[in-house]
């Protein structure tokens, strides 16, 4: 709390390992950074149920999100998170595990100026969902994602598209 009353004009919050601020702290802070937020990352931190959804009503104005390493990040919540994030232009979820090929289409639904994602350890999604993606993002201008999902199909539109396929 004392965080967000002190900078409320903050453009860029980063937390890593966050295990110690509460689902209620980070709320508060969304409260009070609302209108000015560009950047969040919130790495490897314990995202509780239902707080990505309060925090993609609160950073309207939010273009680049990192929620890389975060185990418990699941389809239902990220996906209604999405939702309201229509600004977006950067994602990284490398290493989350949870998701699957409906959080893919979902990005591709929702986040019309979406630039640039890491996929990179998703490992329940799957070539055909990267492909989809590919194909159907038209402000895309870079991908990461594991070699194993990436098809001949997805290389072929990357390239038609001018995407940059970075393969780790």
């Amino acid at each position: 709390m004392a965080v967000a009353e002190k900078f409320r004009g903050l453009l860029s919050l980063r937390l890593d390992g966050c295990y110690r601020v509460t689902g209620e702290g980070l709320k508060t802070m969304a409260l009070a950074m609302s209108d000015k937020l560009e950047e969040l990352a919130l790495i490897d931190c314990n995202l509780k149920p239902g707080l990505l959804t309060t925090l993609g009503q609160s950073f309207r104005n939010l273009r680049n999100l990192d929620l890389s390493y975060n185990d418990k990040l699941a389809d239902e919540e990220f996906i209604s998170m999405l939702a309201l994030f229509d600004c977006l232009r950067e994602l990284k979820v490398r290493w989350s595990k949870g998701l699957t090929n409906a959080s893919v289409v979902s990005m591709c639904k929702n986040c019309k100026q979406l630039e640039s994602v890491d996929l990179m350890g998703c490992g329940v999604i799957e070539a055909e969902a990267v492909e989809l993606f590919v194909l159907n993002c038209l402000q895309l201008r870079r991908i990461r994602i594991e070699e194993s999902k990436l098809s001949d199909v997805s290389r072929s539109w990357a390239s038609k598209k001018f995407v940059e396929v970075i393969v780790d």
